[in-house]
C-alpha cells in the first residue's frame, strides 16, 4: 500500500450513455496502488441519482483503476452491507481534475452477494440501451469482454478481487477515528 496522502474529498460522478446524470457521491482519496486510485465512502454517505438517493449502509471502497473498463465497490463484513462486491462495468474513469472522476456506466454489473454468489445483472438493460441509445460496437465489445474477465476475477478471487480491499477499509476507518479525536 502507498503512504497515506492528505485527507482529500473526491467527488464521484457516473454517467449514462452518453452523458446524461447518474449516481453521484462523495468520497475520501485513501491512496494509489498497481492498479488504481482508491477511494473510501462512509456509512452514512448520500448517494443520488435524478431518480432516487439513499444513505450507504456500510463503509466501503471504490477502486477507480488506472485504465480498465469498471469500477469496483468492495465491502468488508460490516452485517449492514448490501453486497461483498459490486464493479459497475463503465468506460474508463477519468478524472477531471484532482478531485472529480468521472465515468460512463455501461449498464452490466458483476455482483457477489454476501452469500457468496455471483451474478452478472442487467443484462437485459444492457443489450435494450445498446439499441436506444447508440452504443458504439467499440463500446459495446469492450463492455462484453472487460464484463466476462472481471466476472472470471471475481470468481477466481484474483487481482484486486483477492481480499486486498479489507486494508483499504481499516485505513478508512482508521481516518475515520482520527478525525474524531
Amino acid at each position: 500500500m502507498a503512504p497515506r496522502p492528505d485527507p482529500r474529498p473526491v467527488r464521484v460522478e457516473c454517467q449514462k450513455w452518453p452523458h446524461a446524470p447518474h449516481w453521484e457521491f462523495d468520497a475520501v482519496l485513501l491512496g494509489h496502488d498497481a492498479v488504481g486510485t482508491w477511494l473510501g465512502i462512509t456509512a452514512g454517505t448520500l448517494l443520488a441519482s435524478p431518480t432516487r438517493a439513499f444513505n450507504a449502509a456500510a463503509d466501503h471502497v471504490t477502486l477507480v483503476p488506472h485504465d480498465a473498463w469498471w469500477l469496483a465497490t468492495f465491502y468488508g463484513h460490516d452485517p449492514h452491507r448490501p453486497f461483498d462486491v459490486y464493479v459497475d462495468i463503465a468506460t474508463p474513469a477519468c478524472w477531471a481534475d484532482e478531485s472529480v472522476v468521472r465515468a460512463v456506466d455501461l449498464d452490466l454489473d458483476v455482483i457477489k452477494g454476501t452469500t457468496g454468489r455471483i451474478w452478472v445483472d442487467d443484462e437485459d438493460e444492457f443489450a435494450a440501451h445498446r439499441v436506444e441509445l447508440g452504443y458504439p460496437d467499440e463500446v459495446v465489445e469492450q463492455a462484453v469482454a472487460s464484463c466476462q474477465e472481471v466476472l472470471t476475477a471475481v470468481t477466481d478471487g484474483t487481482g484486486p478481487f483477492d481480499g486486498e480491499h479489507l486494508a483499504w477499509i481499516e485505513r478508512l476507518r482508521q481516518r475515520r477515528q482520527d478525525v474524531e479525536r
